[in-house]
C-alpha cells in the first residue's frame, strides 16, 4: 500500500475584504479539494473582541494546526487551499503594534507554500463589524504585505478582478503543477 501524497498547500493571503474566503471556497470546489477558513473571524466571533498583541502567536499556530488537520485527512486531494497564513499574522502585528512577537516572527518565517497568492484589494471595501477598519487601513496593509513579501524573498501572485478573473488565473497557474 502506498502512502497518500500529502496536497501542495497554497497561501492565499491579503487585506480584510479582498475576497480571500470566497476565492478559496471556490478554488477548492473547482478541484474537489478543502479550503482552510481564516481561524481569525471564528476567535473574534468567540471571543466578541478582536486580538490583543499577546494572542497574536496562538492565532498563527491555531491557523497552522488547522492547516495540518485538513491536509491529512483522506479529501484533500492535489491543492488545500489556505485561507490566510502566520505571514499575515505578522503582517497585522506590524501594522497594529509595530512589532512581531518572536514566537510569531519563527511562524512567519517558516512560510512554505507551493504558491502564495495575493488578493488585490480592488474590489468593493466591504464592513463587517469588529474585524474591518477602513478602506485605508485595507490600503496599508496591502503595501505592508507586499513589503514583507519582498523584503523575505517569497515570490507571489496577484490576483486581480472578480472572482471569476482570479479562479481563471490561478487555474492557469496550478495547471502547470
Amino acid at each position: 500500500m502506498t502512502a497518500r501524497a500529502a496536497p501542495r498547500r497554497i497561501a492565499i493571503l491579503g487585506a480584510e475584504s479582498t475576497g480571500k474566503s470566497t476565492l478559496a471556497d471556490a478554488l477548492a470546489r473547482r478541484y474537489g479539494t478543502l479550503w482552510v477558513p481564516e481561524y481569525l473571524r471564528e476567535f473574534v466571533d468567540v471571543h466578541g473582541r478582536v486580538p490583543h498583541e499577546d494572542d497574536q502567536p496562538g492565532i498563527a499556530r491555531t491557523q497552522l494546526a488547522r492547516e495540518d488537520a485538513m491536509a491529512a485527512r483522506p479529501d484533500a486531494r492535489a491543492f488545500l487551499f489556505c485561507d490566510t497564513t502566520p505571514l499575515m499574522t505578522a503582517v497585522y502585528s506590524r501594522i497594529y503594534w509595530g512589532r512581531v512577537p518572536p514566537a510569531l516572527l519563527a511562524l512567519e518565517a517558516a512560510h512554505d507554500y507551493a504558491l502564495t497568492l495575493v488578493a488585490a484589494p480592488d474590489l468593493p471595501w466591504v464592513p463587517d463589524g469588529l474585524m474591518r477598519d477602513s478602506d485605508e487601513v485595507r490600503q496599508r496593509v496591502h503595501a505592508q504585505l507586499v513589503a514583507v513579501l519582498a523584503e523575505r524573498g517569497i515570490p507571489y501572485v496577484l490576483v486581480e478582478g472578480e472572482l471569476e478573473e482570479r479562479v481563471a488565473r490561478v487555474e492557469v497557474l496550478l495547471d502547470t503543477f
